[in-house]
């Protein structure tokens, strides 16, 4: 019998949950499939993704347009392993036992796809070095 190691759990936050939670989150799933369970959230979400984060997420083949922006709750951060928090500040709980991240990046709101591209790329980065951490292959870029 198997005992494969649970799936680590990764939760994306950051204010709207409109922009680079919801491509944080697009590209861990994108990159590592089923090997992590990934979820997003925002302390106060907007109506929808930023239009042009789904156009820049277009730009390298993943698809965002369907998703929802959703609000963080105190479940999302107690059933994550690892919390990354992209300016939100204190408005996340802390919970022991979790490991908290805090990428300061720039907020895509209001600003074209041009603007994004480099918060987008940027994210793809660190979430490749996010799989490496955690021991899980990702594909080549």
């Amino acid at each position: 019998m198997s005992t494969a190691a649970p799936r680590p759990s990764v939760l994306f936050v950051c204010v709207h949950n409109a922009g680079r939670s919801q491509m944080g989150a697009a590209f861990l799933t994108h990159l590592a499939g089923d090997g992590v369970e990934v979820r997003s959230a925002g302390s106060a979400p907007a109506d929808e993704v930023n239009p042009a984060v789904v156009e820049a997420m277009e730009e390298v083949g993943i698809d965002v347009s369907a998703e929802t922006p959703k609000i963080l709750t105190t479940e999302a951060v107690r059933s994550s392993d690892v919390v990354i928090t992209m300016g939100c500040g204190d408005t996340c709980p802390v919970f022991p036992g979790k490991r908290y991240l805090d990428w300061p990046l720039e907020d895509p709101a209001g600003q074209g796809a041009a603007a994004v591209r480099p918060i987008r790329d940027e994210i793809e980065r660190r979430v490749r070095g996010l799989l490496a951490e955690l021991g899980i292959p990702a594909p080549s870029a």
